[in-house]
């Protein structure tokens, strides 16, 4: 059975952005799809220090349970969900700490995979949100999954975040369409269609 890891980036394990995550990963489930919401809890992440000893070592060197754990679970999956609260019009630090160093560390059980990634605001800073969360993706050769509006609920509470009705019913449409593309993916494989290699990776550092 194909499986799709979600990710709470809030520290409020029960809040807005777990309730959102629950109405994707309900779609999910009635598409037949396994979902794990993954908690990032209120541990604190480090960043990244662009060290470059993942290269060597395949994993991030700061081996914690919320990255290097996760990335394990990553290879395992078919799809991704990101979540995040918005500070400051913008995602929450500790969900972008927790990217970076994902997708330095473990850039291969990510790609060619479908990820989406869901913003909670009480208002707005919603899009600006999604913006930085869907370049994670883009750099990693990931499908972007999209529903009928951009990927967001709103609300200061979970009450009012199942009350913005619009909002769970784009949460239902992640889900609905991440699990179309798995399928996709998968009957496609089965027909002998795989993933693109890569060609070999050209880095202009400078433009004369």
């Amino acid at each position: 059975m194909a499986k799709v890891l979600l990710v709470n980036g809030s520290c409020n394990e029960m809040g807005c952005t777990y309730t959102a995550l629950t109405e994707v990963a309900a779609a999910l489930e009635k598409e037949g799809l396994e979902t794990e919401i993954f908690q990032l809890g209120r541990e604190a992440i480090r960043d990244c220090v662009g060290c470059g000893g993942c290269r060597k070592l395949g994993r991030c060197v700061f081996d914690d349970d919320a990255v290097n754990g996760f990335v394990d679970k990553a290879g395992k999956a078919d799809g991704f969900v990101f979540g995040t609260p918005v500070y400051y019009a913008h995602p929450s630090g500790r969900i972008l700490s927790f990217l970076d160093r994902a997708f330095y560390s473990g850039g291969s059980a990510f790609a060619c995979k479908p990820g989406a990634c869901v913003a909670s605001a009480r208002r707005a800073g919603t899009t600006a949100s999604l913006d930085v969360l869907n370049k994670y993706f883009t750099i990693n050769r990931m499908p972007v999954v999209s529903s009928n509006y951009w990927n967001m609920v709103h609300g200061n509470t979970p009450d009012e975040v199942r009350k913005d009705l619009e909002g769970l019913q784009i949460m239902r449409g992640i889900g609905q369409n991440m699990a179309w593309i798995i399928k996709c993916i998968k009957a496609g494989r089965a027909a002998g269609i795989e993933c693109p290699k890569p060609e070999a990776k050209v880095r202009t550092n400078f433009i004369r």
